[in-house]
């Protein structure tokens, strides 16, 4: 991690590296740390997914070092600041890595999609955007 780099975060749709909205095409820079999983169901929104955190589900995605500006970048890109869209709220959770032992989590923010937002939207099964059937 850089010593300008503050915090991980945790992105699983769009932000994932290849997609377009590609986290690594981003600056400040991030650093990519490894793959990992939450717990919580993802929902497909058609053009992007939303992840409820929670349960016995696991969602997969893409842990990062960030800086701090570059997390005032996601906060505008995920509509939690400066203005608040109310569709994703930012949390911190554990996110168990997988290239690790059990038990090795790093702490990193999610963006939460608001539950109310959900009405008609299937569930990805498997928890994979990349991996999710055609619609």
């Amino acid at each position: 991690m850089t010593a300008e780099a503050s915090r991980h975060v945790f992105v699983y749709g769009t932000l994932r590296r290849g997609d377009v909205r590609d986290i690594t095409c981003l600056r400040p820079a991030p650093q990519f740390i490894g793959m990992g999983s939450v717990a919580g169901v993802l929902y497909d929104l058609g053009p992007y997914p939303g992840a409820v955190l929670g349960g016995a589900g696991r969602v997969a995605g893409e842990v990062y070092a960030i800086s701090a500006g570059l997390e005032r970048l996601l906060d505008e890109i995920e509509e939690v600041w400066p203005q608040q869209s109310g569709e994703y709220s930012k949390r911190e959770v554990a996110v168990q890595m997988d290239d690790a032992a059990a038990g090795d989590v790093r702490w990193c923010l999610v963006y939460e999609i608001n539950p109310e937002r959900l009405a008609g939207c299937p569930v990805i099964t498997g928890g994979d955007w990349r991996r999710r059937s055609p619609p």
